[in-house]
């Protein structure tokens, strides 16, 4: 059957409320005005209940951001790894670039690149910074080509194998905060090749026993925001 007992119930006591209200007020039967706001009311509230208001859903933007991006720019959202347990997250223009359920996250620095001017990612590994060498960092660091937008984010520790020579490249892609990163600190830029000036997108927190979130590591640092698309 369409209407269940219940809704059968709902529906005949707001048939009634309601044919009460409208005879009332075709033959001019006088009423208490409390008792007929009471019958309104009750035959809207049954109205309602069986007919309910459709919610509206708020907006979604690209990579679930807070606001939309003007026109020229690509969205973007971020967040460093938990501890040594779950990996980083990188998402640019709804893609997500990396991430622990598309297995391609590690520890030590996850590198994600996009080009500046289609918004297209090129490429994404991630450097044990940790356990592994510092050298291919540096290589795959001095391979980036101009106007490539360059994501970074660590997971576990990212830090303890970096040098001056991998610091000073990071800091050329507008990273302020590449020269303070120490052990299991979270980190977590956006910058490009050949930017001017130092990039706005940077979040970082010190790993610090008497604050940290979880034993041994500080807690999630996450970002979002829009990145001007390169003009020519």
């Amino acid at each position: 059957c369409f209407l269940t007992g219940a809704a059968k119930l709902v529906v005949v006591i707001a048939i009634f409320l309601l044919t009460f209200y409208v005879i009332s007020q075709v033959f001019e039967i006088k009423m208490d005005a409390n008792l007929g706001h009471i019958f309104a009311y009750l035959c809207c509230l049954s109205l309602k209940s069986y007919f309910p208001l459709k919610a509206t859903k708020p907006p979604r933007y690209k990579c679930g951001i807070s606001k939309a991006c003007p026109e020229k720019h690509f969205a973007f959202k971020m967040s460093s790894g938990a501890a040594n347990v779950v990996g980083p997250k990188i998402c640019v223009e709804d893609n997500v670039l990396m991430s622990g359920v598309k297995n391609n996250v590690g520890r030590g620095i996850n590198v994600a690149l996009v080009n500046g001017k289609t918004g297209e990612p090129l490429d994404s590994k991630f450097f044990d910074m940790w356990g592994g060498d510092v050298a291919p960092f540096i290589e795959f660091l001095k391979s980036i080509q101009d106007g490539t937008i360059v994501l970074m984010a660590t997971y576990d520790d990212g830090a303890t194998k970096l040098n001056e020579e991998a610091r000073k490249l990071i800091a050329e892609l507008g990273s302020t905060s590449i020269t303070n990163l120490g052990f299991r600190d979270n980190w977590v830029f956006c910058g490009g090749k050949g930017i001017k000036t130092k990039s706005p997108f940077e979040q970082h927190i010190k790993n610090n026993k008497d604050t940290n979130k979880y034993e041994g590591w500080p807690e999630v640092v996450e970002m979002e925001g829009c990145i001007p698309q390169k003009q020519d």
